[in-house]
């Protein structure tokens, strides 16, 4: 009998940058963390495709996405909640 593990889904909070996409959203990620090394504070951006099945996410809305298996080739996220919509 296989073992269950648990597994936790990462979440992240973004920006919609995109919506041109059918049921798809790009968000950017701000990722803010000290350098190892020299402990200078670095900001990194990262651009995650997610899954937006009712198409309700404008760009400027800031979102919360989670992983989950991957839709397509690029698409590993679902939008769960759109937190802040944009003015």
């Amino acid at each position: 009998m296989a073992e269950q593990r648990e597994v936790r889904q990462r979440e992240r909070q973004g920006v919609v940058v995109s919506d041109k996409m059918d049921k798809t959203v790009v968000v950017q990620v701000d990722i803010v963390r000290p350098d190892p090394e020299y402990k200078k504070v670095v900001r990194r951006t990262s651009r995650l495709k997610a899954h937006d099945e009712r198409n309700e996410a404008r760009v400027g809305d800031v979102v919360l996405v989670r992983e989950c298996r991957p839709l397509s080739r690029e698409k590993t996220w679902r939008l769960i909640k759109i937190l802040k919509r944009a003015e």
